[in-house]
């Protein structure tokens, strides 16, 4: 599972933003995905920004000035920017939108992050990623939801207050009328909490009430707090059904330290909310590497070795043995 969260693509924009030529005017982004690398990248080449829709009506984002109206005359070399190309299909829907004033502007493509397959297909892209893999900025919206099992507190709601979490009328309002955080709009395989068995009717009912739709919804099976509290099995109780079949392919959790013990217990990837970062081989030496935890200058040695073999592997001097090394620092980074 290839899996890359808001702080990757910055840090993948940064480190190879020397491939786009300086003579670019304008960059333009492909709603919704790509207006966050358009932006970022027309932060840091100092362009002015827009969509495309606003493109082809002539309108240009400069300075917090939405709308406003450039001479586009001034405009020649046009940037088309989207985070990824996966099938070819939405960049070719875009080509097709811009067909009618394709004549009037040198205009490029790019991506942040291509499949093998279609990387021909841009301009310029930045990082191959194969599948599967998944974005920050679109996972929650994935079909892989639809076989994943998902906390309810702090993912879907905010967490309780030490006062709102007496076990009592508190908790009952809280359960009511708990804060939404992240709503899918698809369907979650199996909600797993930590909330006591007997809070069912609440929960259900703050679902329902927040259009959540799941196909099934494990609790905990014990009497009251103090019984969950002496257990103290919030870790185990979800990595338990987690692992429990190989559909569940997986799991998202609001608490680092709970997603790092449901990995270590499944060995199963754990997405964590806390940091949106994915949790793969918690404890071992090579999630701590992988993570920065243990020798964080190797970790950053080998994310230049990777990129400078991702740079390299599209020319056609990369031999087999260059082609070798490019995955094995993909996989380790």
């Amino acid at each position: 599972m290839n899996y890359r969260n808001i702080d990757d693509l910055n840090h993948c924009i940064l480190q190879h933003l020397s491939i786009l030529p300086r003579d670019f005017d304008l960059i333009v982004g492909v709603p919704r995905s790509g207006m966050f690398p358009a932006n970022l990248l027309a932060l840091y080449l100092n362009l002015p920004v827009t969509d495309i829709d606003s493109f082809r009506n002539g309108h240009i984002y400069q300075t917090g000035e939405r709308g406003k109206t450039f001479n586009m005359n001034n405009i020649h070399n046009v940037l088309v920017v989207d985070d990824s190309i996966a099938t070819g299909k939405a960049m070719k829907k875009c080509r097709e939108l811009l067909k009618d004033i394709e004549h009037l502007y040198n205009i490029q493509y790019c991506v942040i992050y291509a499949v093998p397959l279609h990387s021909h297909s841009v301009d310029y892209f930045f990082e191959i990623v194969d599948y599967p893999r998944f974005f920050q900025w679109n996972i929650m919206n994935h079909s892989i939801l639809q076989k994943t099992c998902m906390d309810i507190d702090g993912v879907l709601c905010a967490d309780p207050t030490p006062e709102e979490n007496d076990d009592g009328e508190k908790y009952r309002h809280f359960l009511l009328n708990a804060p939404p955080l992240f709503i899918p709009k698809v369907t979650i395989g199996t909600l797993v909490t930590s909330r006591l068995e007997k809070y069912r009717p609440e929960t259900e009912a703050w679902l329902q009430k927040n259009h959540v739709k799941y196909n099934k919804l494990v609790m905990l099976n014990l009497p009251d707090m103090a019984a969950r509290q002496r257990a103290n099995c919030h870790a185990s109780f979800k990595a338990k059904e987690y692992g429990s079949s190989t559909d569940n392919m997986l799991f998202v959790e609001s608490s680092m330290t709970q997603a790092v013990e449901i990995n270590r217990l499944t060995k199963k990837p754990v997405l964590c909310t806390e940091t949106f970062q994915m949790i793969y081989e918690s404890k071992s030496l090579y999630y701590n590497l992988k993570s920065g935890e243990t020798f964080p200058w190797l970790r950053r040695f080998m994310i230049r070795m990777r990129n400078k073999l991702s740079s390299h592997s599209t020319s056609s001097t990369c031999n087999n043995g260059c082609k070798m090394w490019k995955k094995f620092f993909q996989r380790s980074v």
